[in-house]
This record gives C-alpha cells, structure tokens and sequence, in this order.
C-alpha cells in the first residue's frame, strides 16, 4: 500500500466547465513530485533503472548534517533510519518498526513504504522490479564495505549490476543545499583529557605493530575516530560535537584529511604541522582523501587496515590489490576508545550527576503546570533543554528531545513539531527521552509519567519495563559477554505476558562525543564487554494510538564480587533520576529486584542529594527525596501521598 494514500485528498474543483483535481497534502508531508522528476531525469543518460538513497553520509554517521540529509529532502521522511529505491515509475522506502507511523505522516503518495529494514526485502524488490542485466546506481560514499557486500551478494547471482556513482545525484538537483558549518574544530582543555593525542597515537601504533598481518597504516573514517585520536571536537553535525575529517596513520606519518581552512593558526600549533617526524600532522584537503590513498597504495610493501563497518566503499574499492588490504569489523580507534580510561569515567559519571538536576527539574516542573492545562510537548522540551543549558559544561542538548504524550509516545522516536504537538494531560501518560552535551560527557535519559491514574494495564507494562531495565543492571556475567547474551533480560518480564518492543535495548555513550557511540551495546555486532564501558540499559512497551513506556538508564561496566570466581563485572547505573512511583506495582517485583530499586534510591539520595544541597536547591532537594522513599516490602503500594509543590518557573536557571 501506499504509504500516503491516506493523506492525498483529491479535492474536485470547477474551473472553466473543466474537471480539475488538485492533490491537497497535510501540513506532516512534503510534496516531492518536482524532485523525483529531476532525479529520474538524471538518472537515464547514465543508464541506471534505480537508484538508491541511504540515510547517512560518507562517514556512515547515524546523525548527520543538514547538507547530508538526501533521504529527507527526497522523500519528506525525517527519520535517522530507511533507505529509498527510485525508479522510472516508482519511489520506495525501507524503514523499521520505529518509523513505520511517522512515514506515513511525512511521504505524500508518490511513495510507498514497505515495512521492512532489511537489506534483503530491498533486493528482492529491486530483482522483481528491474529487468536483469539492468544497473543500479549508488553513491559509494554513502555504502560502508560491509552493507555493500550485502547488496553485491544479493543482486549479482540475480544479473543486476551495482554502478558505483561517485557524484551524487541528489546533490545534483538539490539547488539550495545547505552550505558547510562556518565553525573550526577546537581542542578539548586539559581537565578533560587523561590521555593527550600523542599517546594515543602511540597506543594505535603499538596495535598497528602487534598485528600478524602486518599492516602499515590504518584509515580512520568514522568522524569520531579521528575527534577521538587528536582530541579535537567541531560543530558540523547536530547535536554531535564532530568535523568533517578522515585520518591516515602510519608508524611514522600522520595524514588528517580536513577542510584546511578552518585549521586556526593555534590548532596548527596544537597539532604540531609544521615539522616532519613521526608525531607531526600533515594537514590535507578533506576533497583529496581518495587521491592521497591511492597515491600512498602505490609505495612498496605498504597494507592499509580499515574496519569495515565505517569505511565508506568510495575509499574501499581503491585499496587493491587485496594484499595491500587488512580489514576487521571495527578500527583499533573504535575498539581502544569503547574503552574509557580512569579520567573520561569519573567526569562522565559527574556530567550525569549535573544532569539529573536538570532532568529532576523538568518532572516537579510538570508535576505541578501539567493540572493547570497550560503545558504541551514542545514547551516541556523546550524546558528541559533550559534547564541543562545552565549548568556546568554544558554544550547543548545531546540530540532532539522526544517529547511525547498519550498517542505520540506509542511512537518510538517522535518528536513534537508546531504540526504534531500535544497537549500534556493528567488523563495521558507522558515520556521523555533527553540527553546533554557536556564538556566533560554525554548523558541520555528516558522517564516515562503519569500525572494521573493510570490503568492497571499500563501500570503492569510499565513496571514489566522496569523488571527488564533492573535484571539487565544487576545482573553479573564474565568479562568479554556479548550484550547479545543478556539482551533478552531486559524483556523476558513483558514476555512472560506476550509484550514486547522493536527496537533495541541498550547502545554506548560518548565522553562529549556521539550519543550512540557504537561498538558498544547489546546487538549482534556490538563487542564483548570489558571493564570502564558505558552503556544505555532502555527496554520499553508501546501501544499503537495509545500510549509508550521507555525507562532509560546509562550504566558502566564495573568489577562484580563473586564468591568463587574472579574477573566478573556487573553494571553501575549512572543515570540518577527517580522512576514514577504511580506506575510501579511492587507485587510484581522480586525481592531481589526490589532491594536493587532501593539501593539505586539510596544512591540518589547520597550523590545527587549533595548536588542539590551544594546548590542551594532545597525545593528539588525535597522532590527528590520524596520521590526516593524506599519501598519497605513486595506487596507495599508504590503511592505516595500527594503533596502541592510550588515549584518557580525559574528554577532550573539556578547553578
């Protein structure tokens, strides 16, 4: 079915004693009819029958630039998800379960969607619907290695031939295309930074070294690679504090690809530019990234390593032939930077204390404008995003706020637009997921309410949530267990009652860096733990057209003490924020869960009760520990009396 049908209203008019029909489109959709005829247009001179647009840019980043949003601009969907396929008559896209309502708000009915995220139904499609022998075109760029193999593996056997295009054709039609950020990359100061640059150069090149395959240089091609190694942060993709960069290392040359411009003359300095041993960098234009690749393939007995789940195929296919080639799943930057060292934990663990004060600040905000009837999505984002902005460090929001109630919140990933946006209500319960940039961390939250009285149905899911959330954090497994492994903790509870959710469970944080910062989390291809990782532990329910539950925490991995055996780990919440106890039925709690919930309180009270006494806040201080009173036994109601918090609207502005 079309995706849009629904919202293309063909409306009948008399013009003339003529029959007109005008399309009518909603103000969630984008009218694309104009650009799918540019785009097919320019697709015939090069003889391709589909052409297909990813949602991501040539470092295969989740969150990218407005410049970079293809997908969007093609097709009116939004989403940080899906792939579109165009042909001649057809305009297609894949999205997972996540996006599946918000698509069908956004795509007039030029599109249809297919409920389906999988590489797979998008061949299978594309062999059903071209001749073979006929070519598809895609921009190499915006493959990685890896989703390329797929597609190849795929359409190959069936005679449909991959043409890799690397111009654009997006890029072609899109005339106002945003330009590139104005800002310059800066250095974070040291207060943040345990380890300088230099040593970590170091520590790539003693992995480069160790190798048995002998490499000669890794390429870094993920944006937060080459941020991480030089400990550098820009302001060129939203919410994500990375630049525009790649980085070739050897064991005794440097290359940083960047838009040289923008390199300040103390950046130079800082980078050491203007000499030629092994610990000074080579500043080349970000345009000149393959040109530089090929050039340095053609020396002697050289082996580049890529990880392939990040390298773009554009700079992949230039690496021949393949005994110049050594590839892994991730780069040793990826993997070495999963793991925090002792500095990069202990502000990142006090980043999330400053922003459980802002967090704690939104919820008694809306405890006591929700009964008035005043407040609605966008001003309760717009709120938590005022209360974070002023505190200590902060760089901003970690990524758009999903603010969402009643129906809205069924919605994985919803964000209030002036279209969409709802009115919050004591009849309706309400989840919001935020983080912060800060200086000296990234932090990501998710606490769903209820100002009224919720059903016994959605206090049931929501506390079978809480189950899924607390068994992933107290539970203890060896060093080196997949999150894979104990992925299913976190929803066997809302499987024991047929519930369940469609998206993952837990993904790595950043230090001021990405808010999904892979390879870290509970997903097939994520690494096995080791000590000092962070993670999110975020299990949720979601009724269609009714309402959604998400409790997000993030948690770093920690020694665990075990009667006999030895090098075990377990979790140490981090994110220190009270649950609602309206919504939480202790009779369906464990003993053993319910003395986890109670020290977790307990330690609100300690680390975050300090914050806010420092502070001066006694009005938060109150709400917290109201909010934090143990729960004495299993059967004992979660309720609490209700107390009239005249909270001031300027609260939150108060460091």
């Amino acid at each position: 079915p079309q995706a849009g049908y629904w919202l293309c209203v063909l409306w009948f008019l008399k013009v003339t004693k003529k029959s007109v029909y005008v399309m009518y489109l909603p103000p969630t959709a984008v009218n694309t009819t104009l650009r799918l005829r540019d785009l097919r247009a320019s697709m015939i001179p090069l003889n391709i029958s589909a052409y297909i647009i990813p949602a991501t840019d040539a470092h295969l980043s989740e969150y990218i630039a407005p410049r970079d949003a293809r997908l969007a601009w093609m097709s009116g969907f939004t989403g940080s998800a899906g792939t579109a396929v165009i042909t001649q008559n057809k305009a297609v896209l894949w999205t997972d379960s996540r996006y599946w309502i918000q698509a069908e708000r956004q795509m007039d009915c030029n599109w249809e969607l297919l409920r389906d995220a999988s590489i797979r139904s998008i061949t299978n499609w594309l062999i059903l619907e071209i001749p073979e022998g006929d070519q598809v075109g895609f921009d190499p760029f915006l493959f990685s290695v890896d989703i390329f193999d797929i597609y190849n593996t795929n359409l190959a056997p069936a005679g449909r031939i991959l043409k890799s295009i690397p111009d654009n054709l997006v890029d072609k039609i899109w005339t106002n295309r945003p330009p590139l950020p104005p800002d310059n990359p800066t250095h974070l100061p040291d207060s943040v930074i345990g380890v300088t640059w230099p040593m970590k150069v170091d520590q790539i090149r003693a992995q480069i070294s160790d190798n048995p395959y002998k490499p000669t240089a890794v390429l870094l091609s993920a944006l937060d690679e080459t941020a991480w190694l030089f400990n550098l942060r820009g302001n060129d993709i939203p919410f994500n504090p990375f630049f525009y960069s790649y980085t070739l290392l050897s064991m005794d040359e440097i290359w940083l690809f960047v838009h040289t411009e923008r390199i300040t003359e103390e950046l130079k300095v800082y980078l050491n530019t203007t000499c030629y041993h092994s610990y000074c960098v080579q500043l080349l234009e970000y345009s000149s990234v393959r040109s530089y690749l090929q050039s340095y393939l053609q020396r002697p007995n050289v082996r580049v390593w890529v990880g392939t789940e990040y390298t773009n195929q554009a700079l992949y296919e230039l690496i021949t032939p393949e005994d110049k080639l050594l590839t892994s799943t991730y780069s040793p930057v990826l993997t070495t930077k999963a793991v925090k060292d002792a500095t990069e934990q202990h502000i990142l663990k006090e980043a999330h204390v400053r922003d459980a004060v802002a967090v704690m600040q939104l919820l008694m905000w809306l405890e006591k404008k929700v009964p008035e009837g005043t407040e609605n999505e966008l001003t309760a984002a717009h709120f938590v995003d005022q209360c974070r902005r002023y505190r200590t460090n902060s760089r901003g929001p970690s990524f758009e706020t999903i603010s969402a109630s009643g129906p809205n919140a069924a919605l994985a990933h919803y964000s209030p637009s002036n279209e969409t946006v709802r009115k919050l209500s004591v009849d309706e319960m309400y989840l919001v997921d935020s983080g912060g940039q800060y200086l000296d961390g990234t932090t990501d939250i998710t606490r769903t309410v209820h100002w009224g009285k919720p059903t016994d149905f959605q206090k049931e899911a929501y506390t079978r949530v809480l189950m899924g959330n607390i068994e992933i954090s107290r539970t203890i497994f060896p060093a080196g267990t997949r999150g894979v492994n104990m992925e299913m903790l976190g929803r066997r509870a809302l499987w024991e009652v047929g519930l369940t959710y469609g998206h993952g469970t837990g993904h790595g944080v950043g230090n001021y860096f990405g808010v999904h910062e892979w390879p870290v989390g509970f997903q097939s291809n994520n690494i096995p733990f080791q000590e000092g990782m962070f993670t999110s532990i975020e299990p949720g329910y979601y009724k269609e057209n009714d309402f959604g539950i998400r409790i997000e925490d993030i948690a770093v991995t920690v020694p665990a003490t075990t009667k006999y055996g030895n090098n075990y780990l377990t979790f140490e919440t981090v994110s220190l924020v009270p649950y609602d106890r309206k919504l939480i039925n202790t009779s369906l709690l464990s003993p053993e869960q319910l003395h986890w919930l109670n020290k977790y309180y307990e330690t609100i009270q300690s680390v975050v009760g300090h914050e806010l006494e420092r502070q001066g806040l006694k009005e938060e201080y109150d709400w917290m520990m109201k909010h934090t009173a143990p729960f004495l036994t299993a059967g004992a109601s979660a309720v609490i009396s209700s107390v009239t918090l005249l909270f001031p609207l300027w609260s939150c502005f108060r460091l």
